[in-house]
């Protein structure tokens, strides 16, 4: 035996902190690569170990950039730390590794008007019964524009029926759309919570009150991270005729500090919907005048953790945050059907695979001790 091989190791332990993006589904070979911090520590030297048991203790300054730990189907954003033994030549070494997490807090109130109501309206004209036509005028209200888990996203859904067709039920769904910057950009889409309510009759306007429960989830936007984009949005469509709208969200840890707009104030900011005093001309020739009454909407069932599904070809309204900058490009349209969770892309023809990836949560960090307190210091 040689020298070398007498030599006692050497003992390296480095803190790593990388995000990777995969195109497969669950796949660690990752096609892109972003590094937050790497630092290294050499607690042994070759030749000063004895035999037996040693303990060293360590520590690493970990950057206030560094992004929150995330794990999703496409990608993931991982803090770790590893240790090397560095054997002699013709042995091998001997590695180990452990994840920690870090939870860089999303500020809501720093986000502007995040106080105030989320409005969107949209009117929709369809033809009916081969000859006759008439409009569909659908507003959903929520209370604020950002909110944290464990708190209820409070609701609101006026629907106009100016035709002689009943309408399908109206779903309130709480969506999350996940951006993986691969090659080209990964979106993988799923329905967090959905609430479904009754149709609307002919010539009524109803009211549809509801709220959404936010359960555990990661916070929008990874600062930090520039290759995933986390979103929410809370999207109110009709069945028939297929008509939605789309409210942008944010999901953070620190509430809004300010009091928020009960139901009944954030009535009183929506302006009320006129009716006209006749409805549209070839609609008063088919028909003749119709008076629209006001009801309200019973809610028929509530559903949370669903996945989502893409469908081709259904067409939304674009779903640019315009007071993000750092929200993932080229919004995508969504679907209104539920089913299995289905990643598609941005470019190209889109052939949707359902994937058995289970819902994305957020790390669990009270069963970790580390970093205790202070999120700069990692001490081992």
């Amino acid at each position: 035996m040689s020298d070398d091989d007498k030599t006692p190791p050497a003992i390296k332990v480095s803190c790593v902190g990388s995000c990777g993006v995969s195109n497969k589904v669950n796949d660690t070979a990752w096609t892109v690569e972003e590094q937050y911090f790497n630092s290294t520590l050499s607690l042994a030297d070759k030749g000063v170990l004895t035999a037996g048991e040693h303990t060293f203790p360590f520590q690493f300054l970990v950057p206030a950039s560094a992004p929150t730990s995330f794990e999703g189907p496409f990608g993931k954003v991982v803090h770790q730390v590893k240790a090397v033994i560095d054997t002699p030549r013709f042995a091998k070494d001997h590695k180990c590794n452990k994840v920690f997490y870090i939870l860089c807090p999303l500020n809501l109130n720093d986000i502007p008007d995040i106080e105030q109501p989320n409005t969107t309206s949209i009117t929709k004209k369809f033809n009916y019964k081969l000859v006759k036509s008439g409009n569909i005028v659908l507003t959903a209200t929520s209370d604020l524009k950002g909110y944290i888990v464990g708190q209820a996203i409070q609701l609101r859904t006026d629907i106009e029926n100016k035709s002689g067709r009943d309408t399908g039920t109206v779903v309130a769904s709480l969506l999350q759309k996940v951006a993986y910057k691969s090659k080209r950009w990964i979106y993988d889409l799923r329905t967090i919570a959905e609430v479904e309510g009754s149709g609307v009759k002919a010539w009524k306007h109803a009211e549809w009150k509801e709220q959404i429960l936010v359960p555990a989830l990661p916070q929008s936007m990874l600062q930090g991270c520039s290759l995933i984009h986390v979103d929410y949005y809370i999207q109110v469509s009709l069945k028939s005729p297929e008509v939605s709208v789309t409210l942008p969200i944010y999901i953070g840890n620190i509430a809004v500090n300010r009091v928020p707009l009960t139901p009944a104030r954030s009535v009183q900011h929506i302006p009320s919907i006129v009716v006209p005093s006749a409805p549209p001309e070839e609609e008063e020739a088919a028909s003749g005048y119709h008076p629209m009454d006001n009801v309200s909407i019973p809610t028929k069932s509530h559903s949370q953790l669903q996945r989502f599904s893409y469908a081709p070809g259904l067409s939304l309204q674009d779903l640019r945050l315009d007071s993000d900058q750092t929200a993932s490009p080229n919004h995508p349209t969504l679907c209104l059907a539920t089913g299995a969770t289905v990643p598609y892309y941005a470019e190209g023809t889109v052939v949707p695979v359902p994937t058995a990836s289970s819902l994305i949560l957020p790390p669990e960090y009270s069963t970790w001790g580390y970093p205790n307190g202070e999120r700069s210091l990692l001490e081992l």
